[in-house]
């Protein structure tokens, strides 16, 4: 008996959904047969700006890793507490938590993106970039 009210249920279901598929309603103010208008498009996610802003990170994010790896070999060491266990396993490690560092931040932009935040996303990755950008000139007043 559970079966066949398991098999009525899906054949049910699938029935509504024939039926919702089929129906073409017509708009009151379009012309006599027309369908609801296309629903505006998502923007692109990769555009010239994000392109260039998610390059720049990436410029960014390789010179912290290196003027970071540069500092650990004169005897400074790592502040940030989360960075610290990989930067001090080597290029490796500093390898690792660079990327995992660059791929939230740019998670975290098209995550914005994808929920219609555009003017958020774009601030989010400005202040991303500005951050990594104080990173490393910290780090070069700190080797020299």
């Amino acid at each position: 008996m559970k079966y066949f009210l398991s098999i009525l249920l899906l054949s049910a279901a699938m029935q509504a959904q024939s039926f919702t598929a089929s129906i073409s309603p017509v708009l009151p103010n379009t012309p006599s047969g027309s369908a609801l208008p296309d629903a505006p498009s998502q923007r692109p996610f990769w555009t010239v700006e994000n392109k260039l802003n998610v390059s720049i990170l990436a410029g960014l994010v390789t010179a912290d890793a290196i003027t970071t790896q540069r500092g650990l070999n004169q005897g400074l060491y790592e502040a940030n507490p989360i960075m610290r266990p990989f930067v001090t396993r080597g290029a490796a490690g500093e390898a690792a938590g660079s990327a995992l560092g660059f791929g939230a931040g740019v998670g975290a932009v098209y995550l914005l993106h994808r929920t219609h935040h555009y003017k958020a996303e774009r601030i989010t990755m400005r202040v991303f970039v500005a951050g990594e950008a104080a990173f490393v000139a910290n780090n070069v007043i700190a080797i020299r």
